[in-house]
């Protein structure tokens, strides 16, 4: 498998498919680089050179105890992006992977790249401070971590089948195949990383990293995530960047790169050529 090693030690996963520009995708909490099936067969079709790495701790990457936050994040990112000599890349993470995609601008710089695309992001903040009165009280990301200290495979049950996608909504029939391949990639990874993970998407403030990126950014997000909810992720990320542009979405899930691949990917493709 195709792997690399970081400065301090950890073997990543990466996929590299195809030729052209590439377009690095940064997947989500606590998921793998298989999440992106539906876009990186896509792009690869549209002549795209396709890179998603396993973030450290998650899928077939090494299942370290230490190093499971934003920064350490970024680094893994810029390893990966470095040792294939990526240049004019597109950056496209959803959920956790938009926090990740954002403290590596801030963090390596805009050189590479071209472009980036947030999906269900987690910036700028999701826990509820007084300066952020609009996010999650912690003890909603408390819960979680016991949930994967205690029964991680029931708990990776549950999210899948009901808010990540939507399933639990009047009307919306559950799909077995979304839900199982969801847990199946969860328990992949390392219950250490999924617990200090919790902790990196959910107390990384990205404010002042979304200030100071300077490329064109578009922000997508549903106004039915019941992961990272609207109002205090999409809008506020795309008013503090300086060229972000926001899509809404009406009645999407989080999993809307996964529940509605079709719309999600003929936007951002439309956004690469613009």
């Amino acid at each position: 498998m195709p792997t690399i090693i970081t400065k301090d030690g950890v073997e990543i996963f990466y996929k590299d498919w195809g030729s052209g520009q590439p377009i690095v995708f940064s997947h989500g909490w606590p998921l793998s680089s298989d999440d992106w099936d539906a876009q990186l067969m896509f792009f690869l079709a549209q002549g795209y050179r396709v890179v998603a790495p396993d973030r450290r701790g998650h899928g077939r990457s090494s299942q370290v105890a230490d190093g499971h936050d934003m920064d350490h994040y970024a680094d893994d990112l810029a390893a990966v992006v470095e040792h294939l000599d990526l240049r004019d890349a597109v950056h496209i993470g959803h959920s956790t992977g938009g926090g990740e995609v954002v403290r590596y601008l801030a963090r390596h710089g805009e050189s590479r790249v071209a472009k980036a695309v947030l999906i269900a992001a987690v910036p700028p903040l999701m826990v509820q401070t007084e300066s952020n009165p609009g996010g999650l009280p912690k003890s909603v990301f408390d819960g979680f971590q016991e949930s994967v200290a205690t029964n991680r495979a029931g708990f990776f049950r549950e999210l899948p089948e009901g808010p990540f996608y939507g399933f639990n909504r009047d009307g919306v029939e559950p799909v077995e195949g979304i839900i199982a391949n969801w847990w199946r990639q969860g328990m992949q990874g390392g219950a250490k990383a999924h617990y200090d993970g919790i902790v990196a998407f959910s107390q990384t403030d990205f404010t002042e990293d979304l200030k100071n990126i300077q490329l064109p950014v578009l922000v997508m997000h549903g106004d039915d995530d019941q992961i990272v909810p609207y109002a205090a992720a999409g809008p506020r990320s795309a008013e503090l960047l300086p060229n972000g542009i926001l899509k809404t979405y009406k009645g999407f899930p989080h999993g809307m790169p996964t529940t509605h691949a079709d719309v999600i990917n003929a936007d951002i493709l439309e956004f690469l050529r613009s």
